[in-house]
């Protein structure tokens, strides 16, 4: 896949321009709300900047976490099957899964932690109400835990061949710090890994709460983006230091499921170094309530059938401004395989430009249909982390939304990241896979409104029916007013930040 910088960074705009919207996948559509353990918050694909060739996806899980949301905290249902896909071949099908298992283990044989309570001779033991009775990282001293396994599966993720690894064991959430006094050293002491069938370097594997990572002024946002035109038309006011917005989700957490590997380990026999990714959450088909259930964790349902998905994230910002409402939970219950047919009108015609008309007068794009968008949305860009057996729009290949990763593209340092990624000259970032520090909501502003168009000039062979009139607003400088940097996230694996304790 050799390209010039210039033709990558103009390329690159049209896979960012189809992910045009507001705010990462928090509670994106109607039937998440009623089960937020399922609701994927943002899925990251990025080479890792600590070890050449190697790929860390983190899928998170579980939004808008308060630290001091005891005395049951996050944790996930161990009902439910987490997923992560890869597509190693462009076919829009699963290649590669890794699927998170977890399981509550109640202490005492599921009676959990009891105090002996009454007088001398006469003690009953009572169970406490609590996780913990005790400095947290002694096993005593928690009522239950969680583990969880990792099953990895060849081909289909339903009757592809599958081997599982573990169990392993997941941190408790930070709870604050009278029961952790080092929070991070005891999340750290649960990373592990594990050597998988076909890869001789062993992956590293993480499942615990983090420190939430995506910044967005989101009730400003939702607010039918309730700030001065002025405002968000300023490069300048983006810049989350200066508390010049809020950023509304910097006092969170989320629950994370990481895992990093070599590239070659995730690529196909053909060898192309262009991955798709996407997560995905799942519930047995049938959900019968107990009504009487018996002490322990867990017996408040029985469930059996087919794993029925409800829940799919794979670009950011996508189910929340892109698909219509009324296909929310279509979109969370598809696959990308059906992608063009099922939603392919919301990308060559989409409602957020001219909804951004309407609130500050900022001139949609003109060239309907968004053939522009259809390129970087469902087929990858060419030249940069289009599958190589597309030779055309949808040639080759299915049309299917899935955040795409060219590996053979090296990590910048972090100190040397660009918010912007690659429509401010680094290639190494969004829509190239994504870090987690990159701007998604405010590259995707501006493409979405036409950047693309402006930036290729009316004679660029990547235009796809694309010219500077077709824009009027293509060079406004939107944002939101938050921002992070890649120094940011210093840390090595799972890269995402400590949690914030529930007290000091």
């Amino acid at each position: 896949m050799k390209t010039t910088l210039g033709t990558i960074a103009k390329a690159c705009l049209l896979l960012v321009a189809a992910g045009g919207a507001i705010a990462s996948s928090h509670r994106e559509a109607p039937g998440i709300t009623n089960t937020p353990k399922l609701d994927g918050t943002d899925f990251y694909m990025f080479n890792s900047p600590d070890t050449a060739g190697n790929v860390a996806l983190i899928a998170n899980y579980l939004p808008l976490q308060d630290p001091y949301g005891g005395p049951n905290y996050f944790s996930l249902d161990p009902t439910a099957l987490y997923e992560i896909h890869v597509d190693n071949n462009g076919d829009a099908r699963e290649d590669l899964t890794f699927q998170f298992r977890f399981k509550n283990n109640v202490a005492d044989g599921g009676n959990g932690l009891s105090l002996d309570i009454g007088p001398v001779g006469n003690t009953k033991k009572v169970a406490i109400p609590l996780r913990q009775k005790g400095d947290g990282t002694v096993a005593a001293n928690l009522a239950y835990t969680e583990s969880y396994t990792v099953t990895v599966v060849k081909g289909d993720r339903r009757t592809g061949q599958a081997k599982t690894y573990g169990p392993f064991e997941k941190p408790i959430d930070n709870i604050g710090t009278k029961t952790f006094a080092n929070y991070k050293a005891y999340a750290d002491s649960k990373i592990t890994s594990f050597v998988m069938d076909g890869c001789a370097t062993p992956v590293k594997v993480f499942a615990g709460q983090r420190k939430e990572a995506f910044a967005v002024n989101l009730g400003t946002i939702f607010d039918l983006v309730n700030a001065p035109a002025a405002f968000i038309t300023t490069e300048s006011n983006n810049n989350i230091a200066n508390g010049t917005a809020a950023d509304v989700l910097r006092d969170k957490n989320v629950t994370s499921l990481a895992i990093e590997l070599p590239a070659t380990c995730l690529r196909g026999t053909g060898g192309d170094p262009v991955i798709g990714g996407w997560t995905t959450a799942s519930v047995r088909q049938a959900r019968l309530a107990n009504g009487a259930p018996p002490s322990g964790l867990g017996n408040h349902e029985k469930s059996g059938g087919a794993w029925t998905q409800a829940s799919r994230l794979g670009m950011p910002l996508v189910n929340e401004v892109v698909i219509g409402l009324k296909d929310k939970d279509k979109f969370n219950a598809s696959k990308p395989l059906n992608d063009g047919s099922n939603f392919g009108d919301y990308i060559t015609n989409p409602t957020f430009p001219t909804l951004l008309e309407v609130l500050f007068g900022t001139k949609a794009p003109t060239n309907y249909p968004r053939t522009d968008l259809m390129t970087g949305f469902l087929t990858g860009v060419p030249g940069v982390n289009r599958p190589a057996n597309y030779t055309g729009l949808g040639v080759g290949g299915p049309l299917a939304e899935m955040l795409r990763l060219n590996t053979s593209i090296p990590a910048k340092p972090r100190s040397a990241e660009n918010a912007l990624g690659v429509i401010d000259g680094d290639t190494s970032g969004y829509p190239n896979g994504r870090r987690l520090a990159d701007d998604v909501l405010d590259i995707s502003l501006r493409l979405v409104m036409g950047k693309l168009c402006v930036a290729t000039g009316s004679t660029d062979a990547l235009q796809v029916g694309c010219k500077p009139s077709d824009a009027p607003s293509g060079s406004i400088t939107f944002v939101d007013g938050v921002r992070y940097k890649g120094t940011d996230f210093p840390g090595p694996f799972p890269y995402l930040n400590t949690p914030l304790p529930g007290a000091q």
